[in-house]
């Protein structure tokens, strides 16, 4: 039991020591990738919805998060969870949902179409 309240304070101390650098590693793997032109607005409110909320992506914007990129996709998420407006939402769900729905829609747009 000791074992494990020691571990989860090394776990709150790295992720809050690391806090201030992943702000500014966010930012500049967002700027340096130019992540943010890279989705268009509709794909980026449902990719958004699915990952914060509850909802669905759909195959368009599946594709349009797969063109993005993984770096991008995961900084975009981590620098909106140090949005004050999100500090209530537990990051571990969300970063758990944020890779479901990358896995999701990799798998879907690697997958072969259906023949006709």
């Amino acid at each position: 039991m000791a074992r494990l309240n020691v571990s989860s304070v090394l776990v709150v101390l790295f992720l809050t020591c690391g806090a201030v650098m992943a702000t500014k590693e966010n930012d500049q793997i967002i700027k340096e990738n130019n992540c943010e032109s890279k989705m268009g607005l509709p794909c980026v409110l449902e990719a958004f919805t699915s990952i914060f909320n509850t909802g669905s992506i759909s195959n368009k914007c599946c594709g349009e998060l797969v063109v993005l990129g993984k770096v991008c996709h995961s900084a975009l998420v981590k620098r909106t969870l140090e949005i004050p407006l999100f500090k209530d939402i537990n990051p571990a769900t969300i970063i758990a949902k944020s890779i479901q729905t990358w896995n999701n829609c990799l798998a879907l747009i690697d997958s072969p179409s259906p023949s006709t």
